[in-house]
C-alpha cells in the first residue's frame, strides 16, 4: 500500500492522507513497529511469500520533506524532537529512577523509527560480550555466541550497506570485507593520530551504515553534515529502505495505527490479534497466524504489560515477571576543549575514527568501552550565525576567533543489567488513548560510573598530549544515556529467567516473537543497530520455518 504524510506549507504540521487503515484479511504475519528490526523481518518474510501487515503508531514521513527537516535541525528555535514531529501528549512518559531519563529527546515515532535520526555507526559486539558472566564475572551469558550470529552480521552489513575497513586489530573475526570502503579519516583524526601514536593508543576506522559510494540504488554521501538528526540525501541507511522493499514484495504498511493491546486466544497459548486505533478514532483488530513485536526497548514491554488478561494478570509473555526488567543503555563519557590551531570540526557529520584498544580488558570491576574521536566538536558556523548572540562585524570576529579550534572525544560505556533498572507502567498518568504511560526507572551501577573515570583519564591524556586546553567534561556525575534502549525482554534458555528463547519466540506464546534490542541479555558498549539487524535476520528464518516456509 502507498501513501505518505508530509509537512504543511508552514512546515510544522503533518498532512493527513486518505489511506485505508482497515485490517488485512488472512494475514500470515502482523509486525508491530516499522523500525529496523520490524522492517527487516517484514522484508524477509514478504520475500518468502508470506502475507505481511506492518502496523506503526507514528506517521509515514515524505522523503521530499527532509530538506525542510534539515532546516529545523540547524535552527536553534527548534528542539531535537521537533525535527521528526515529536508530540509530548502522544509520547507522554514518566521517569521515576534515581537518574532522570529524557526519553523523548531522542526517539522518533514513525515509519523508519530511530534510524530516521540515528548517527549510523554499526559495530559488531565482541566475542566476550556474549559471555559476560563466563569471561568477565558479571552479568549473564547470552544463549547464543558470536559464532552463531557471525553469518547474520555479514548479511546485516550487506542489507544496511556498511562502509568499513579491516583495520581494527581488536575487532572480532570477519568472513568477508565490508560492502563498501571506509570513509577517509578526517583532518582532526590526523591530529589525534599524532597524539595517540605518542601514547601508544591505536586508532582505526568506524564502520558506518552510510554509502561511501553508490549502493543499493542510493547515492554516496554528499556531505550535508546533519546526519543526526536528518540525512536529506538518503545516503545514510534508514528502515524505510526495507519497508519499501517489503511493500514491493506484497506487504501492507499501515501508519498511525497505534496498537493498544495484544489479544490471545481462549487457551492463552497464541496471540490472536493486535487491537489498534486509527486517527479517525476507529478501533480495529488485525488477526494473523504470527505476531512480531518490534516496538523498541520501551514500547515493547509497555505493550506486553498493557495486554494483561485474566490468564496473564501481570501482562502478556510475562510468566517470568521479567518483562520490562533489566533496562539498559550505554553511558556517555566525554572530554573537550580548545586547540591553538584549526581543527576543521563540523565539516564531517559523523565519526570516522575510534579505538577499541581497551575494550576486551573488561572484567568485574571495569566495563567495556570504546573511544570516539569527534568530527563535530563545538558549534558550526551556521549554529553560531543563527544563535543571534552576535551580528555583523562581531559575528565575523567570533567566526574568525572561535570557529574551528574545538576538539573533543567521547566514549560509550556498558551498563550491567539490573532488575532495579526497568520499564513499567505509570498508572497515575495516561496517554492520548487513556493508557498508562511508560515509566522509565533508570538505575546505573558503580561499575559503569567508575569506568567513566578511567575513560576520562585516557581522554585527558590524549588532549593534553595535543596541547589542548580542556574546557568541559562529562563525568560520572553528569553522564547521560546514548539512547540505546536495551534489555527489557531478554533472551534465554530458561523460561523462568527470560522472556524469549534463542530464536526470539516468547516462552509463553507459541506464535509471538520479539525482535529488537529489548532481547539483549547484556549491552556491551557497541552501538546496537547492527546486532538488532543480525538478530532480526536470524529470527526471520525461525518465523518462516514456523509458518511452514523454506
Amino acid at each position: 500500500m502507498s501513501g505518505s504524510s508530509g509537512l504543511s506549507k508552514a512546515g510544522t504540521e503533518p498532512v493527513q492522507r486518505d489511506i485505508d487503515r482497515t485490517p488485512v484479511p488472512d494475514a500470515d504475519v502482523c509486525v508491530i513497529g516499522a523500525g529496523p528490526a520490524g522492517a527487516i523481518v517484514s522484508d524477509r518474510l514478504a520475500a518468502n511469500g508470506h502475507s505481511v501487515v506492518v502496523l506503526d503508531a507514528g506517521p509515514r514521513f515524505d522523503p521530499a520533506d527532509r530538506i525542510d527537516r534539515q532546516e529545523r535541525a540547524i535552527r536553534p528555535y527548534y528542539g531535537r524532537p521537533d525535527v521528526w514531529d515529536g508530540d509530548p501528549e502522544r509520547d507522554a512518559y514518566s521517569s521515576s529512577g534515581d537518574r532522570g531519563y529524557p526519553l523523548n529527546h531522542a526517539r522518533v515515532k514513525g515509519v523508519g523509527g530511530s534510524t530516521l535520526h540515528w548517527q549510523g555507526m554499526v559495530m559488531r559486539l565482541h566475542e566476550n560480550d556474549f559471555a559476560s558472566a563466563s569471561e568477565r564475572g558479571v552479568g549473564v551469558d547470552w544463549p547464543i555466541d558470536y559464532a552463531d550470529l557471525r553469518p547474520y552480521y555479514a548479511a546485516a552489513e550487506r542489507e544496511l550497506g556498511v562502509s568499513g575497513a579491516s583495520d581494527n586489530p581488536y575487532a572480532p573475526p570477519r568472513e568477508e570485507p565490508h560492502p563498501m570502503p571506509a570513509f577517509e579519516p578526517s583532518y582532526s583524526d590526523s591530529l589525534f593520530a599524532e597524539a595517540c601514536e605518542e601514547l601508544g593508543i591505536d586508532m582505526h576506522s568506524v564502520p558506518n551504515a552510510r554509502n561511501s559510494e553508490g549502493y543499493d540504488d542510493r547515492s554516496a554521501c554528499v556531505g550535508y553534515g546533519t546526519c543526526q538528526p536528518v540525512c536529506p540525501s538518503g545516503a545514510k541507511y534508514d528502515a524505510t529502505v526495507h519497508i519499501e522493499r517489503a511493500e514491493e514484495r506484497g506487504a501492507t504498511v499501515i501508519d498511525r495505527a497505534a496498537v493498544q493491546r495484544l489479544e490471545h486466544g481462549p487457551d492463552g497459548e497464541r496471540v490472536r490479534a493486535a487491537e489498534y486505533v486509527t486517527p479517525d478514532g476507529e478501533t480495529h483488530r488485525q488477526a494473523a497466524d504470527a505476531v512480531v513485536v518490534a516496538c523498541g526497548g520501551v514500547e515493547t514491554p509497555r505493550l506486553l504489560l498493557l495486554s494483561e488478561s485474566d490468564r496473564y494478570p501481570d501482562g502478556l509473555a510475562n510468566s517470568s515477571g521479567l518483562v520490562g526488567r533489566f533496562f539498559m543503555d550505554h553511558l556517555f563519557a566525554g572530554t573537550g576543549g580548545l586547540l591553538g590551531e584549526p581543527t576543521r570540526q563540523n565539516h564531517v557529520g559523523f565519526l570516522t575514527s575510534e579505538s577499541h584498544q581497551f575494550y576486551d580488558e573488561a572484567d568485574a570491576e571495569t566495563a567495556p568501552f570504546k573511544l570516539e574521536f569527534f568530527n563535530y566538536a563545538g558549534p558550526s558556523p551556521v549554529e553560531m550565525a543563527l544563535s543571534g548572540e552576535s551580528w555583523g562585524d562581531d559575528l565575523l570576529g567570533d567566526l574568525r576567533d572561535s570557529y574551528g579550534n574545538n576538539i573533543a572525544m567521547g566514549a560509550l560505556v556498558e551498563q550491567l543489567p539490573s532488575e532495579d533498572s526497568y520499564v513499567g507502567l505509570d498508572r497515575d498518568r495516561t496517554d492520548v488513548h487513556g493508557n498508562p504511560v511508560p515509566d522509565v526507572h533508570w538505575s546505573v551501577g558503580d561499575r559503569a560510573l567508575e569506568t567513566i573515570d578511567r575513560v576520562n583519564a585516557i581522554q585527558e591524556s590524549i588532549l593534553e598530549e595535543l596541547g589542548a586546553e580542556i574546557t568541559w567534561q562529562v563525568d560520572a556525575e553528569s553522564t547521560g544515556p546514548a539512547y540505546h534502549h536495551m534489555g527489557t525482554t531478554r533472551m534465554g534458555e530458561d523460561p523462568a529467567e527470560s522472556v524469549v528463547d534463542p530464536d526470539l519466540r516468547t516462552h509463553d506464546l507459541e506464535n509471538c516473537w520479539i525482535v529488537g534490542s529489548s532481547v539483549f541479555p547484556t549491552a556491551g558498549a557497541m552501538n546496537p543497530t547492527l546486532t538488532i539487524a543480525a538478530l532480526a535476520l536470524r529470527a526471520a528464518e525461525a518465523i518462516d520455518a514456523a509458518l511452514g516456509g523454506s
